[in-house]
């Protein structure tokens, strides 16, 4: 019953919007800042992240610290662009309704990075309201750019109009 109401009902795209806009927000000025200030570098934010994961009461486990360390601290650069523009990309992409689903998975994606890696910040009130985003699927997106590109997009796949053929022809 849950899951139908968020997934279908029109009252509840409204409020999905008011929360997809404001996690948008979040995003795209976090990003903006970081893209505007000419100097971000998430080497500093991952070497703390690493340094967290020891001592007596580790705020970063063991796994995500050799990952950050093997991988991501060689490729800071690489990491901090992904980051700023991440950041940006996925709140337009909430903010306008488009791809919203895909843009909501990239953004809970991100929010448990910064949360493995120790910080806590907004980003766990973040998860919960983007897990509402998921869980409502298209009605997330129904009062945005997704009302029209998702059935463009549909009725504009190659396979998907091959199913439509041959149940017409049956």
């Amino acid at each position: 019953m849950f899951s139908d109401v968020i997934r279908h009902n029109k009252v509840v795209a409204g409020i999905l919007a008011f929360l997809r806009i404001y996690i948008g927000y979040q995003w795209l000025t976090s990003g903006f800042g970081k893209i505007t200030s000419g100097g971000f570098d998430a080497g500093g934010f991952i070497e703390g992240a690493i340094a967290g994961a020891g001592g007596e009461n580790p705020a970063v486990q063991g796994w995500w610290a050799a990952f950050l360390e093997t991988v991501a601290l060689p490729n800071a650069e690489l990491f901090s662009f992904v980051v700023m523009w991440g950041e940006f990309l996925v709140g337009a992409a909430l903010i306008l309704g488009i791809f919203t689903n895909f843009a909501a998975l990239m953004g809970i994606t991100m929010n448990f990075a910064f949360l493995f890696s120790g910080t806590v910040s907004t980003n766990a009130q973040m998860v919960l309201i983007t897990v509402l985003l998921l869980v409502a699927g298209y009605n997330a997106g129904r009062y945005g750019l997704d009302r029209w590109v998702i059935p463009f997009l549909k009725n504009h796949n190659p396979r998907h109009r091959r199913k439509n053929r041959d149940v017409v022809a049956a």
